[in-house]
């Protein structure tokens, strides 16, 4: 016998055209090239973005220092005029508390001058011891009654009133400037207080009075000089 050897049957396979493979290749083709170009713009809008948000970022890093700078020269600026502005509050108000002491003080003293210029002074009474004094030494030669009396007392006492007029004028210009010197310089929004002007008033009438006797006594108005008895022959 003929021993055969068994062929596995071909599976018959379906006939490709020649146009179907063709049209499969330029399928693969185009799907790998709209991959391609897929992964290309996704890599190209990741860059774009990277580039934006690294921009921005920058922008913001170089706009925030210089934002801070600006707010922190801007209220540097303001606190200096807010210091400023404080500077010369305190200036207007130290200058008018220093000028309403300044007046009261100075009625004070023209208040002062004015008792003074009535009572008397240690000044008025050296120069009257110094007149006495002058007086002696001018009557020690064998004066009259008469020329002792006016070298010794009335010297004395016209030296005792030239100097306490000297004091009420003193006094009296004093309260004239006191009353006076809001009229001067720049206004004041607040008025002179009444009690500054009162005792500046009081220093004036003082003042007034002590020049007044002073006059008198000066010229011997209120009390004359003594004389002497005349001597028998």
């Amino acid at each position: 016998m003929n021993s055969t050897t068994p062929t596995t049957p071909n599976t018959p396979t379906d006939p490709v055209a020649e146009g179907d493979g063709e049209a499969n290749t330029a399928e693969r083709t185009t799907a790998g090239k709209g991959g391609a170009k897929t992964a290309g713009n996704t890599t190209e809008q990741a860059v774009t973005d990277a580039a934006a948000t690294g921009g921005t970022t920058t922008r913001l890093e170089k706009a925030g220092p210089e934002s801070g700078a600006d707010a922190e020269q801007d209220l540097d600026r303001e606190q200096h005029a807010d210091d400023l502005d404080d500077l010369d509050l305190d200036d207007d108000e130290s200058h008018k508390e220093s000028s309403g002491l300044g007046t009261a003080a100075a009625a004070v003293v023209s208040v002062g001058l004015g008792i003074v210029s009535l009572s008397g002074a240690w000044s008025g009474r050296v120069a009257a011891e110094r007149e006495t004094l002058i007086g002696q030494f001018k009557t020690s030669s064998g004066a009259t009654a008469a020329q002792q009396v006016s070298e010794i007392y009335g010297d004395a006492w016209h030296a005792t009133a030239l100097v306490n007029g000297l004091f009420g004028l003193l006094a009296l210009l004093v309260g004239v400037y006191v009353l006076v010197r809001p009229a001067f310089g720049a206004p004041s929004a607040h008025p002179q207080p009444g009690w500054i002007r009162a005792v500046a008033k009081g220093g004036i009438a003082l003042g007034v009075l002590g020049v007044l006797i002073a006059v008198c006594m000066y010229f011997d108005l209120i009390v004359a000089l003594p004389t002497a008895p005349a001597t028998a022959g």
